[in-house]
């Protein structure tokens, strides 16, 4: 799990121009390896170098519209840099060896078909098109940025939570010119900046600006819940957390740290069953404490999460 103070921030502003991708580059860039990513060219040994062939990606591709299309050197004039004039491009940039990308890819998936064609998804397999991986200075994967207007708009490299990669994406469609639901706040704009950089002081304290002025602030408490989550996760081992609480499945905290490192991973419906399962098992003071507890991964997705409405009912039925 990655240390808060290295999580990728996320950038929409400072757009590059893309004209030079027209013709780029013979030779693909050195990997640096990142946390909570994997570097480019660190296929495992014995690994084919061209795996994940179209059609073999994570999620799989949905069928009717073009949500959801694969990106090459051959086709990035037509399919990103010039559909990006009138429909902003996400690009995912993957690998099939990658085990980070398979937990972010799903997360993009859905939100994709969720957008409706108001964006489109590009899958760029970084095996299979170097000089676009070196082009765009992919050092590690999965990486995530955009194309608008023809410019390229930054993302983040790593897997972040649903909530976060939701605020990328509706950063992206206001960079675009598309509406998004939630207006602007200048005061949620500066906790979020605080968040992705980082500085979980400053951002616990401008949340907590924002709830004490409104309180039913819905964006503000899921900010909030993520400071306390990257505290909690702080200098965790994701793999140690999980299997200690597959050894030891009465032990709340063990639950609970994997249920955080799940939420994390992109994992979040899973983190929840495994809390609602918990529940059930327990009462008094120890059952409150995981209900508490999974509350507070409630309000990182937010109520109008699909996963968040389930989990509520299956909550109550646990516990009543």
């Amino acid at each position: 799990m990655s240390d808060p103070r290295t999580t990728p921030s996320i950038f929409t502003r400072g757009a590059v121009d893309l004209s030079a991708l027209r013709a780029p580059a013979a030779s693909p860039a050195p990997a640096r390896p990142d946390q909570g990513q994997a570097p480019v060219g660190s296929t495992p040994s014995g690994a084919a170098q061209n795996a994940g062939a179209p059609g073999a990606l994570p999620g799989g591709l949905p069928g009717g519209a073009e949500t959801i299309i694969d990106v090459t050197e051959a086709n990035f004039q037509s399919a990103v840099l010039e559909r990006s004039l009138s429909t902003p491009v996400i690009l995912d940039f993957w690998a099939d060896w990658c085990e980070p990308c398979k937990q972010l890819s799903p997360i993009l998936d859905r939100l994709a078909e969720e957008g409706g064609g108001s964006w489109v998804l590009g899958r760029v397999d970084v095996d299979s098109n170097p000089r676009l991986a070196q082009a765009l200075r992919v050092q590690g994967i999965p990486m995530v940025v955009a194309v608008v207007g023809g410019q390229l708009v930054e993302g983040f490299t790593g897997v972040l939570p649903e909530s976060q990669v939701r605020q990328y994406v509706d950063a992206v469609l206001k960079a675009g010119g598309v509406a998004v639901a939630t207006p602007e706040d200048p005061r949620l704009d500066a906790a979020d900046d605080a968040l992705m950089t980082g500085d979980l002081e400053a951002a616990e304290a401008a949340y907590r600006k924002i709830l004490a002025e409104s309180p039913a602030d819905a964006a503000a408490e899921s900010g909030l819940a993520q400071v306390e989550l990257y505290r909690r996760v702080s200098g965790v081992d994701p793999s140690g957390a999980l299997a200690k609480a597959t050894a030891n499945p009465e032990d709340i905290g063990a639950q609970s740290l994997a249920a955080d490192v799940e939420v994390l991973s992109g994992q979040a419906p899973e983190a929840y069953d495994r809390l609602i399962a918990l529940v059930k098992r327990t009462s008094g003071e120890e059952r409150d404490t995981v209900r508490k507890h999974l509350l507070s991964l409630f309000s990182i997705a937010g109520p109008d999460d699909p996963a968040v409405a389930g989990a509520r009912r299956a909550l109550a039925s646990a516990l009543f």
